[in-house]
């Protein structure tokens, strides 16, 4: 568990306060994969599956090299993701009609519907741990946000912009 309360020190050393957002951000990512889901009707997702479907909300019919370099995955593992994604009905994967070589990659009806259960369901678990306090809720979405921007455009090597929140 982590408790550590920010120290003076750390005011004098900032990169200690965003060593703590980035190993809470790791904690509680790894405790909300950790609990499941309560619903049955739920399909658990690895993180890797869970990257490509919430690319795939935004994104509802792309070709998977634009997924790959949206989630930063390796084609072979991309792959992989997108056979677990068919096999679970939460993807499929059209021929272009355009180009009969290419494919885009189509969220079905039970993707969609399950995409917006896991949603609820991290809701209510992370709104339960914060006590349903939603003070400075909208400052971390903002703050988590242009970090989330930030990373990726050091990955993918285009400059930040700002995320929609």
């Amino acid at each position: 568990m982590h408790d550590r309360a920010r120290q003076p020190d750390d005011e004098q050393d900032p990169e200690a306060g965003w060593a703590d957002l980035a190993d809470l951000v790791l904690i509680i990512a790894r405790e909300i994969q950790f609990r499941g889901y309560t619903d049955e009707r739920a399909v658990p997702l690895s993180p890797s599956e869970g990257m490509v479907m919430r690319h795939l909300q935004d994104d509802p019919a792309a070709p998977p090299s634009r997924i790959a370099d949206a989630t930063g995955l390796q084609r072979t593992n991309l792959s992989t993701v997108l056979r677990g994604l068919e096999t679970k009905g939460l993807i499929e994967r059209r021929t272009c009609p355009d180009d009969r070589r290419g494919v885009t990659v189509h969220v079905t009806e039970r993707g969609t519907t399950n995409y917006a259960l896991v949603r609820q369901e991290w809701a209510r678990a992370v709104s339960a741990a914060a006590t349903h306090d939603t003070t400075g809720l909208d400052t971390a979405l903002t703050l988590l946000g242009t970090v989330e921007a930030g990373l990726v455009a050091a990955r993918s090597g285009t400059p930040p912009s700002k995320p929609a929140v």
